[in-house]
């Protein structure tokens, strides 16, 4: 198994020895652990499972595109 060492801050690393004290039976199984769900999370692909509908697409583009500043300096002016 591959090994490699890992440099962490005093607080990251007071609050993993809190988590694999409480929820894992070692430090080695708590690292592992973390690190493959980090890897998985890292690499979720997100699918649009409901399609957008064009005009709807096209009315929030326009909202952006059309927005002025409503509170210009300028018209604070008298």
């Amino acid at each position: 198994m591959p090994t490699f060492e890992l440099s962490l801050s005093d607080d990251v690393y007071s609050e993993f020895q809190q988590l694999a004290e409480q929820e894992f039976v070692s430090e080695e199984q708590a690292a592992e652990e973390l690190i493959s769900s980090g890897i998985e999370a890292y690499n979720v692909s997100i699918v649009d499972e409901e399609p957008r509908d064009e005009m709807m697409e096209s009315a929030e583009n326009n909202m952006f595109d059309t927005a002025e500043d409503p509170g210009s300096i300028e018209d604070d002016r008298l």
